[in-house]
Formats: C-alpha cells, structure tokens, sequence
C-alpha cells in the first residue's frame, strides 16, 4: 500500500508498504544486476550506506544461474542475503539493448543468451513466472523499450502490444500470487508507461493502464538517447495522467540533477548504474559536481573525497591513497569509490525527503544545482 504523506508542489513524500519493510520515497534503487552490485559491494555494505531497495535484473538471473536454482534456494532474499525490498525489471529493457539478439513477436520475445548463444522465449507469462521463483517484492510488468528513434507508426503499435502484454502479466501475476507453494505471495505488480517521446501516445497510455488498479507505476523509454530537456517535457505532459495514490517510478534514470527535476514533477522512485559504473572509473560524486581521482592534482591530497560525508571511504581514506588504489589497479579503491558513490546518492535521497517534508523543496533543489555547478577550491 502507498501512502502519501506530503505533497510541497508537485513533489511527492511517501510511503509504500512491502512485505519485506517500509520504503521512504523518493527513493533510489542501488542497482545489483546479478543479485550483485558491481565493485565487491556486499549485502552488509548496502545496509551501512542507508540503501532502502536493491534492484535485480530477471533476464540476466534468467540466464545465469536460473531462476529454478535461486526459487531452490529459497528466492532472491534468501539467496543475496538481503532482508529489505528488491525490485526485479522484467527483461523487457533486454528487448532493447539486445536488438541484435531478438525477434518481437505477439506472444513474446524470441532471444539469444548473450552469454552463450542459446534460445530463450520470454513473454509475459514467462516474465511473471521468473519473478515470482525470484520472489521479489516488486515485479515490473514485460513490455517492449521501443528506441526513441523508431517512427510513430512503430511507436504505437509497440505501446499497444504492451499494453495487451501488460493485462496478460497482471492476470498470470494474480494466478501465482494464488498458489500454495508461490514464495512471496504478496508479490507487487507496477505497470510500464512507454511511447517515446510523443506526448500524445505517452498520456493515452497512461491514461489506460491508469484503469488497471496496478501497485504501482513505471515511467520507461527515457534516458535511451532523448536530450535531457525532452525527458523533462515527457514527464510534464504524463505524470499527472499516473495516479498520484501509487508510486512513481522513472526507469534507468540518472545523473542527480535529473533526479532532482524529475522529483519536482512528482517522480519517487529511481534507478541507474552511474554511481556504481562512474565509481569503478574513478569518478566520484560530491556536492560540487564530480571528481575524476585519477587526476594527477589529486596525488597528494590528504582530504577525503568528501568534507563531512559519512561514508565507509570518506570516513577513513584520503584522495590521495585511493588514488594510489585505482592506479595500481587494486579492487579496494573501485570498491571505496562505488560505495561513496552509492551513499552519496542515498543521502541526496534523504536531504530530498526532508526538504519535502519541510516544504523547502523548490529552495533546496534550487541550492543543490547552483552548488553542483560549482568548481572545487
């Protein structure tokens, strides 16, 4: 059940109830692919960096080790050793990145493993199947990710197949959900807005899966190559046609200026691999924007990344010898960087919430740009 508390504009303070905890929204979604997040993050790290919900990929834990293996072993919870909410996509972004893989057909998607080769038919049905062996809290229902490119001919005939795919997810959703041995049988459903960036294929679509009384709803097929000021435009015209008593979810984004905007317009929930990618490059965040430690200005540095961040790497380590560790190619300072990188999102989160609860939110992000256009002394 969502629960929303405060409203400042059209931002939004809420609250949705899972059977596996509570989660504060606006939220970030710390993204582990394969049950993993990538840079030796452990379950125990997420816990001490504040993240609320961790976010696996079905497709890739499809593929590698099976989602018969992971159901075996107890479900998803079980088996990363994670007690919070997990959000589980439902391999339909694959039916995108992977286009090389694939043939899109009414009943479903016709892959090739990108890891060896072999054939794999994944539709809604199937999709809904693996989430719930995976048994996580939050399955996202299976569509298409149509490219922002594709004429408007495609565009709506791709929106249309998934929302027939959508209906079949949720029918086959409620039958698992039904049945004795379902492991999390109160597992949620949310919907996926698609339609590129056409307002007007965007806001009948959600006007349509509006009517199907989901848990919650997606915003996807943005941050797949659109200008950053389309997303915004997108957003404008679609939000206010998603139920404002269910979560908001904008899929795959992003820098946190994006997320910033995107709360403004009444987003609450996120997800992207730039905390976790940029950390094993080197490149932190901070408020003052980001830092590429592999700078030569940093090798004498005896500050954290940081001044006053609470986070395993700052509260320790220097620039400089993280530094040192991502030049001599030791795992520990990619590890340091992504788990920086990751609370430092989460604690955005968390300013984001307060400033919404204190009816500041406009001033805080307002703030929070200027600062991050700053350059560091």
């Amino acid at each position: 059940m969502y629960e929303l508390i405060k409203r400042d504009g059209l931002a939004k303070r809420g609250r949705l109830h899972t059977v596996h905890g509570v989660i504060e929204t606006p939220v970030f979604m710390n993204v582990g692919t394969v049950a993993a997040i990538k840079g030796a993050v452990s379950t125990a790290d997420l816990q001490e960096i504040g993240t609320q919900v961790e976010l696996s990929n079905t497709y890739h834990l499809h593929v590698r080790p099976g989602d018969q293996v992971i159901r075996k072993l107890g479900g998803l919870h079980k088996f990363m050793v994670w007690d919070k909410p997990i959000l589980t996509d439902s391999g339909g972004f694959q039916v995108f990145s992977l286009a090389g893989l694939r043939k899109i057909k009414e009943e479903g998607v016709y892959f090739q493993s990108h890891i060896d080769g072999r054939k794999i038919f994944m539709g809604p049905e199937e999709s809904m199947q693996i989430q719930s062996n995976l048994a996580s809290t939050i399955a996202m229902a299976f569509d298409e990710c149509p490219s922002s490119v594709a004429t408007r001919e495609y565009i709506q005939a791709s929106v249309d197949r998934t929302t027939r795919w959508l209906a079949r997810c949720k029918k086959e959703m409620e039958r698992l959900n039904s049945l004795e041995d379902t492991i999390n049988r109160q597992q949620m459903l949310f919907g996926i807005n698609q339609g590129a960036i056409y307002e007007d294929i965007r806001v009948e679509h959600a006007q349509q899966i509006a009517e199907m009384d989901l848990d919650g709803y997606a915003i996807g097929g943005l941050a797949v190559g659109e200008s950053h000021e389309e997303m915004y435009r997108i957003l404008d015209a679609v939000v206010p046609h998603l139920p404002l008593n269910k979560p908001t979810y904008l899929m795959g984004v992003g820098t946190p200026a994006n997320i910033l905007e995107a709360v403004d317009r009444g987003v609450d929930f996120f997800d992207c691999v730039y905390p976790s990618r940029n950390g094993r490059h080197g490149h932190v965040y901070t408020r003052h924007g980001k830092l590429n430690l592999f700078n030569a200005k940093y090798e004498l540095d005896t500050r954290p990344i940081e001044e006053g961040c609470q986070c395993p790497a700052c509260r320790k380590y220097s620039r400089a010898y993280i530094r040192h560790l991502l030049k001599a190619k030791e795992m520990l300072g990619m590890r340091l960087c992504v788990l920086h990188n990751l609370y430092y999102y989460n604690h955005l989160m968390e300013q984001i919430r307060d400033a919404i609860d204190e009816g500041k939110y406009s001033q805080f992000k307002a703030e929070t740009l200027r600062a991050m256009e700053e350059k560091e002394d």
